[in-house]
């Protein structure tokens, strides 16, 4: 059976979502020092060929499941974001290490690798939204809140891979432990175990959806906390009350797919799987017939019988590259709209060319750091997950 997959149709924010404009009020750095060779230019795959080719072994290209097709095929290891982390820091012979992903990856590679390893993130404007959403003088005001109140001592922090450095080194700090979409229900039981109350970050949607799909709370033991409103706009009681404190952030790819899409599927495509991540809304994932991490969903999709159906609810460049890998199974993109991630999408064939050829020229671009004190506590909260059990610890 041909794979029926079409393009979505653009949304009047296409050329955002495409990462050929800038949101200054939600992105992190959205200037790119040095010549970028024009988009246009034919010659720039082999420019790209040539640079990698010259750097040999000195160079490692990481690629998300997210980047585009034209820069992923030259990347040497794909995945999620610390799958990624960890190839890094399995190929300690590299000495650069450039990262087709957002800045918060980078961050994590950073952390993971040698002191001697140079992280490279080809446009500085890659950053991510939902971490964004969060930072770390906010935290810490929200948790001298939980201080005043008296239940921060009863409150253990967990915090999403995708949050910056400095909020995985709150957390570490503080008892808590990062996690994955794949153990958030291992993390949140592990913390569980460890305090009466989580307060879970950035991603409010991953947090209420592992607490009360998996865990079996009621939506009554989540309250969202909104840095931007006086005392999380939270009354004393609601905090006290509550088990799970929801960071109010959210994912700008996931946050936009809705119940009515699920509805509007079924009715278009008869017999259809629902397939989403579980950083969509509580309303998406209650219709939903599998909730799955990126990893999860390319497996499920991949083991599925030929002649199967699947709307699947994630990025638009995984979404493609799946109907392409398998063209005996019809597989949909759930929203009728072009829905890029914006800043994933900066990490274009133009910035990795004048990425790799600085380098050549022996010129590190965009170099991503994270200082000392900042690692230490960051990778004892990574370490606290890696410890957990379970086969999926190091999965987005």
């Amino acid at each position: 059976m041909a794979s029926t997959f079409t393009e979505p149709e653009p949304s009047p924010l296409a050329l955002l979502l495409l990462g050929h404009a800038s949101d200054d009020d939600t992105e992190a750095g959205v200037v790119c020092p040095g010549d970028l060779p024009a988009p246009s230019d034919p010659g720039l795959v082999e420019r790209a060929r040539a640079a990698k080719e010259t750097l040999g072994s000195r160079v490692f290209i990481l690629g998300h499941h997210y980047q585009r097709d034209e820069v992923i095929q030259f990347a040497d290891a794909t995945g999620d974001s610390f799958k990624l982390a960890q190839q890094a820091a399995a190929h300690p012979e590299a000495e650069f290490i450039v990262f087709e992903g957002v800045h918060f990856m980078a961050e994590s590679a950073d952390i993971l690798t040698d002191d001697s390893q140079q992280v490279v993130l080809p446009d500085s404007a890659a950053g991510c939204s939902m971490a964004d959403m969060a930072t770390i003088a906010q935290v810490e005001e929200c948790w001298a809140l939980l201080e005043e109140l008296g239940i921060a001592e009863q409150t253990v922090p967990v915090t999403y891979m995708n949050s910056s450095a400095a909020i995985k080194a709150f957390t570490g700090r503080n008892g808590g432990a990062v996690c994955t979409s794949s153990n958030a229900e291992r993390s949140l039981t592990w913390a569980f175990e460890r305090g009466e109350k989580v307060l879970f970050l950035p991603d409010q949607h991953l947090g209420r959806t592992t607490a009360v799909i998996d865990l079996g709370m009621s939506l009554d033991d989540c309250v969202v906390y909104n840095p931007n409103r006086p005392r999380g706009g939270l009354t004393d009681e609601q905090l006290r009350g509550a088990r799970m404190i929801l960071w109010r952030g959210h994912c700008s790819v996931h946050g936009r797919f809705t119940a009515q899409n699920v509805d509007e599927v079924r009715e278009r495509v008869p017999g259809v799987t629902v397939i989403v991540h579980p950083e969509c809304s509580f309303e998406v994932v209650s219709k939903a017939d599998v909730i799955g991490s990126t990893e999860k969903i390319i497996a499920t999709i991949t083991a599925a019988e030929p002649g199967t159906a699947w709307a699947v609810g994630t990025e638009l460049n995984l979404v493609k590259r799946l109907a392409e890998q398998h063209p005996d199974k019809e597989i949909i993109y759930l929203d009728k709209t072009v829905c890029f991630c914006s800043t994933m999408n900066r990490i274009d064939l133009p910035h990795l060319v004048w990425a790799l050829e600085s380098l050549v020229q022996g010129t590190v671009p965009n170099r991503i750091t994270v200082d000392a004190d900042t690692q230490h506590w960051a990778k004892v909260a990574l370490d606290r997950m890696l410890a957990l059990p379970g086969p999926s610890a190091a999965k987005d």
